[in-house]
């Protein structure tokens, strides 16, 4: 069973995408995004599961470079 994790962008706190891991993601892990950028996730976030549930939910913060 994998991790999936929302992709936050710690410069403007928005999501960009949904990802799925194999096991949880480590701080200095290097992924590809959906458009081909290659990021480094800086901060790993794990919530409590809701009530009755057992998956928590996942943040990894990555700085985008600025599209110019």
């Amino acid at each position: 069973m994998g991790i999936t994790a929302t992709i936050m962008n710690t410069a403007t706190g928005q999501p960009i995408q949904k990802m799925t891991f194999g096991r949880m993601p480590k701080p200095w892990a290097s992924f590809n995004l959906a458009t081909g950028e290659l990021v480094t996730a800086e901060r790993i976030d794990v919530g409590k599961p809701e009530p009755g549930k057992f998956a928590a939910t996942v943040h990894v913060w990555v700085k985008v470079k600025a599209r110019d």
